[in-house]
């Protein structure tokens, strides 16, 4: 059987069992039909999150976390644009000049 999926949703309500429910991670692992070292992973990433951090080898648990990664990659790719932009200006204006002479 292949690798399961779950959607930052499902692994942030599971994380959220053990972090403010009470759960024990066996007892959420059984409840929730899902391995130990997946849910230990996901309480341990929840807790960094609500400490502000994020590893950057796992994709955000929480809303606020998911739209910071959003506006992060948004930021650099404007970013690239902008010096795209730049060069390009700089190559027109020095063939404009060149051929203004």
């Amino acid at each position: 059987m292949g690798r399961r999926h779950f959607s930052a949703e499902f692994t942030l309500e599971a994380a959220t069992l053990v972090l403010n429910q009470g759960y024990t991670v066996p007892e959420a692992r059984a409840s929730l039909n899902i391995g130990d070292t997946a849910l230990r992973r996901w309480v341990e990433q929840a807790r960094a999150e609500r400490e502000g951090t994020v590893p950057k080898d796992h994709a955000p648990l929480t809303e606020e976390h998911r739209r910071i990664a959003e506006l992060e990659t948004k930021v650099k790719r404007l970013e690239q644009e902008k010096a795209t932009l730049k060069k390009a200006t700089a190559l027109f204006v020095e063939d404009e000049t060149r051929h203004s002479r």
